[in-house]
């Protein structure tokens, strides 16, 4: 039974009214020894506990997408096939461009918000540089399949989720194609194609989105066996300016990094509540150690550019969750490196799917004018907050801007 599908959800309804009827049935007609008794009664309270924290955790994972499935959640799954050393540029030296073309099936995914607006569309990769075999979630605009754009390639973005997390949650919770339908319809989001690769391919730890010899090379998985297996299925626009990368979270940290690591495979990155230093998620491989730390901040790999990239970085985060390094980058970047830095205040919530799917719109049309050099048609989606980063404008009146710049 699958641990997000209705059947599953349904039997542990049913197991709870089970566990609620069982005392008020039978907890007087219990016979035999007094301690046999009480045994048996506590059975019926630890059944009755145990179902009802079954029954929320569902909820929440559901309603969340942290765990993809039995293998997510009882460590056991592992999607690395082999780790070898591939060098700086992490290709080992292949030339990737000579490889044979690759040809995917797709089949309808499932899960919440995999039927709507179009559908979106699964299929299990096997990376043939990075050694990682997992899933690929693609969802195509409104415009893809329509006779005036048969000719036309369409830009990439992708899209990486948090740490516990399911692809299938930028679908799912966040509901990020059911929001761009209608904007892209009008003409106010480009149609872009909208990609999410597994990003959580360890047990019981967060890949960092690093390349690191003998463990994973999650950061060639995503940088180039997944973007080659779009363009060899899809009509996508090359790299670097058709593609884009966006999370939240874990997630964020690792866009914004893939992007200022490779400016000649990205040209943008959406950062929502995301961090520099990769020891912001204290699971992750990337901060095992100093030298990894340092090679997966995008901070410092942004300062060691002696000619900065051109590259458009979009951080939204709140103080002590991602509006720091926002700050810091902003403080660091020169053009044509450009970063928008919005601060998003503690009334908006925490650090959670509500705290980011309000964004998306806004964040989506400043993605498109970045792509396209181009100002949307007509009325633009509405910033939910502010980028002024004046000392009036932090929420909790301890910082200044100057302090923001120095904590990165």
């Amino acid at each position: 039974m699958s641990l997000t599908g209705t059947p599953f959800l349904f039997t542990s309804i049913a197991l709870v009214t089970v566990a609620l009827l069982l005392p008020l049935l039978l907890w007087s007609r219990i016979r035999g020894p007094m301690a046999l008794r009480h045994v048996a009664r506590v059975l019926m309270l630890l059944f009755a506990q145990t179902t009802a924290i079954t029954l929320v955790f569902v909820m929440v994972n559901n309603a969340n997408n942290l765990y993809d499935n039995w293998a997510d959640l009882l460590g056991t799954g592992n999607h690395v096939q082999r780790a070898a050393d591939l060098g700086k540029d992490g290709t080992g030296g292949i030339q990737v461009k000579a490889l044979p073309r690759v040809r995917q099936t797709f089949t309808p995914a499932d899960g919440a918000g995999a039927h709507t607006a179009g559908g979106v569309r699964v299929t299990q990769l096997r990376g043939r540089v990075s050694g990682v075999e997992a899933e690929v979630y693609v969802w195509l605009p409104p415009q893809y399949d329509e006779p005036a754009y048969r000719h036309r390639k369409f830009p990439v973005v992708e899209l990486l989720s948090g740490y516990p997390g399911s692809a299938k949650a930028w679908f799912g919770t966040l509901r990020v194609h059911e929001q761009l339908l209608p904007l892209m319809r009008s003409g106010q989001v480009a149609p872009f194609i909208l990609v999410a690769p597994r990003t959580n391919l360890i047990a019981k730890v967060d890949t960092g989105c690093a390349n690191i010899p003998g463990v994973v090379n999650a950061d060639t998985w995503l940088s180039i066996d997944v973007p080659k297996m779009v363009t060899d299925n899809f009509r996508a626009r090359p790299a670097p300016d058709g593609w884009a990368a966006a999370g939240y979270s874990a997630g964020a940290h690792c866009a914004a990094k893939l992007v200022v690591a490779h400016p000649d495979r990205y040209r943008a990155a959406i950062s929502l509540s995301g961090y520099n230093d990769p020891i912001g998620e204290r699971h992750s491989l990337a901060a095992r150690s100093l030298t990894l730390r340092r090679e997966n901040n995008p901070f410092m790999l942004l300062r060691g550019y002696r000619t900065p990239p051109r590259i458009s970085l979009y951080l939204s985060g709140q103080l002590g969750d991602g509006y720091q390094a926002a700050v810091a980058l902003r403080a660091l970047a020169a053009p044509p490196t450009t970063v928008r830095a919005v601060l998003i205040p503690r009334s908006a919530g925490g650090h959670s799917m509500a705290l980011w799917r309000p964004q998306i719109p806004y964040v989506f049309t400043w993605l498109t004018q970045q792509m396209t050099g181009t100002a949307v048609t007509g009325t633009a989606p509405r910033q939910p907050w502010s980028d002024d980063s004046r000392p009036a404008a932090l929420a909790s009146g301890t910082s200044s801007p100057a302090d923001v710049a120095r904590r990165r």
